[in-house]
């Protein structure tokens, strides 16, 4: 689907989402009684909970890393008011950092800190914004898509499996070879998944740039043969140049790509040069997206004004829920799309799924399947590549007993 399609179709599923302050233009809280209902809660409490995670397998290297493990440890935060109510997330920062900064929110209503239209109000605190979120919800009683867009339905879209790495590398000892890439997308597709994202460039790290590029096209010819009912992305992590790029699409031949993601560094010569032969070559339809490492924001927005960059890709955590909620509209605006990486945990997929919940111009989300018995995210449902968010308050999120 064409961008300006794909924009238009978002849009019309719901206005609201387009600027969710609309709604709410004469008072950042939406109406007197949420005011009110945030204000009664105070902030008493902070604790903080370890939670094991692990991935479905080992996964692999990437064009620039290697292994990347079975699974992360992760530190919550837990906020508590005087009324008992709490809000759960990930922190944009770590535990020391979050101690630290406690006293100054102890003792503020939620309401001092957070507005529903706009998310946490100082920066100061944003180490706190996705408790912050989570406990407006909850306070609230709305999943936080609501609490943003004002809702009650979210705006579904697709789920891609961001876990299709270097599969065929492992074990170091003795190699599994190609068939195991197979074998790791079709757990996948039985998971749910509909949609493979799938690293490239072997060629930048791990092997001969011509055996690598060759290996790169096999591993596309091979999904796409066996997986006819799936999309395919590719991310390169910047292992290609141009021209070397160049020789990968031509070597896919016409097997189509729904993104190309991180080819190469961003510049806009590149990028002019890559969309030019995009449109030129059948592929008018591929998605480009860029942002993830390092990003340039001025450049990857110029892009994305000149519509050479179609899909914004800064991290959820590391860009922060706030600031992802200012940037939304911002992009619409332009013309451009936003899928949050999310890569790491399912958790951070979980809070990207929201911010496509409320916004809609995400034309898919990084899906990262975990398992733990520590805490619960079965409120998320993957069903046939489409990601439904929670409808309990908050983020849905909460530990195992």
């Amino acid at each position: 689907m064409e961008r300006r399609n794909f924009l238009k179709l978002a849009a019309t599923a719901s206005i609201a989402s387009v600027i969710p302050s609309m709604a709410f233009a004469n008072n950042i809280y939406g109406d007197q009684k949420t005011k009110n209902e945030l204000a009664y809660h105070k902030i008493k409490d902070i604790k903080f909970k370890v939670a094991q995670l692990k991935y479905p397998r080992l996964v692999g290297k990437n064009s620039r890393l290697g292994h990347h493990g079975t699974g992360p440890n992760l530190t919550f935060c837990i906020l508590t008011t005087d009324k008992g109510a709490e809000g759960i997330g990930l922190m944009n920062g770590n535990r020391k950092t979050a101690e630290s900064l406690f006293p100054t929110i102890k003792g503020k209503s939620v309401a001092d800190l957070f507005a529903p239209t706009i998310g946490t109000l100082n920066k100061e605190n944003y180490i706190f914004d996705i408790c912050l979120h989570d406990l407006a919800g909850v306070i609230l009683n709305k999943p936080v898509y609501a609490l943003i867009s004002g809702n009650d339905r979210p705006i579904l879209t697709s789920c891609y499996s961001g876990m299709i790495y270097f599969d065929e590398m492992d074990p170091i000892e003795n190699p599994a070879g190609l068939n195991k890439i197979l074998e790791n997308c079709l757990y996948d597709y039985n998971y749910g998944y509909r949609q493979f994202k799938v690293k490239i460039g072997r060629g930048g790290k791990w092997m001969a740039k011509d055996e690598g590029l060759k290996t790169d096209i096999a591993v596309t010819k091979l999904i796409y043969d066996n997986f006819p009912d799936c999309d395919i992305l590719v991310d390169g992590n910047d292992a290609f140049t141009f021209d070397y790029f160049i020789e990968y699409l031509k070597g896919i031949e016409n097997i189509p790509l729904f993104w190309i993601e991180e080819p190469f560094r961003e510049t806009y010569e590149d990028y002019t040069k890559l969309k030019e032969w995009c449109l030129k070559n059948g592929r008018r339809n591929t998605l480009l997206g860029d942002g993830e490492a390092n990003p340039d924001r001025e450049l990857n927005f110029k892009l994305g004004e000149k519509q050479l960059l179609d899909v914004y890709l800064e991290d959820v955590l590391g860009y922060g829920f706030t600031r992802w909620r200012k940037l939304m509209p911002q992009l619409k605006n332009i013309g451009m799309m936003a899928s949050p990486h999310s890569w790491g945990d399912a958790i951070k997929t979980c809070y990207s799924s929201h911010l496509a919940a409320a916004y809609g111009n995400v034309p898919t989300i990084e899906g990262v399947t975990c398992f733990s018995t520590d805490v619960d995210t079965s409120s998320y449902k993957l069903e046939r590549g489409r990601l439904t968010p929670n409808i309990t308050p908050g983020f849905g999120i909460r530990f195992i007993s």
